[in-house]
């Protein structure tokens, strides 16, 4: 297969919109996290906040995996372009066939990250219904 520069460039947008995402999500786990920390100080019932923090240690991790993974298949594609335009087709198919693949590990620890964001949901509900019980 003969791969053109705009196939990779077309990545580019996609990219840079799921990068925008993570970085969002990290900055809410961030204003989580320190909410959390004031909450934990003040709290004499943290059993329940404790679970929250390991949760939102959890997120952070693979959050992290996520953007390296996202910006690591950026480079990839930056360095397939590269290699078309000097014309050294075999290692441009190789980068960016790996392009794709550093992409979806991205969005395997993205969905990983959605499921682990609904537990943290879960354990806030069981403490509502532990009070209204």
């Amino acid at each position: 297969m003969e791969i053109s520069i705009t196939t990779p460039a077309l990545l580019f947008p996609a990219i840079s919109l799921l990068l925008l995402a993570y970085t969002n999500r990290f900055l809410a786990i961030a204003s989580l996290v320190r909410k959390l920390f004031d909450d934990y100080i003040h709290l004499k019932n943290k059993k329940n906040l404790l679970e929250q923090i390991k949760s939102l240690r959890k997120r952070l991790n693979y959050i992290r995996y996520m953007q390296a993974a996202g910006v690591f298949s950026f480079l990839l594609c930056v360095a397939c372009m590269y290699c078309i335009y000097r014309s050294w087709d075999s290692l441009a198919n190789l980068l960016f066939a790996t392009s794709l693949i550093a992409l979806l590990v991205s969005l395997f620890f993205s969905l990983i990250e959605i499921f682990q964001s609904t537990t943290a949901l879960e354990v806030l509900l069981s403490e509502v219904e532990d009070l209204t019980n």
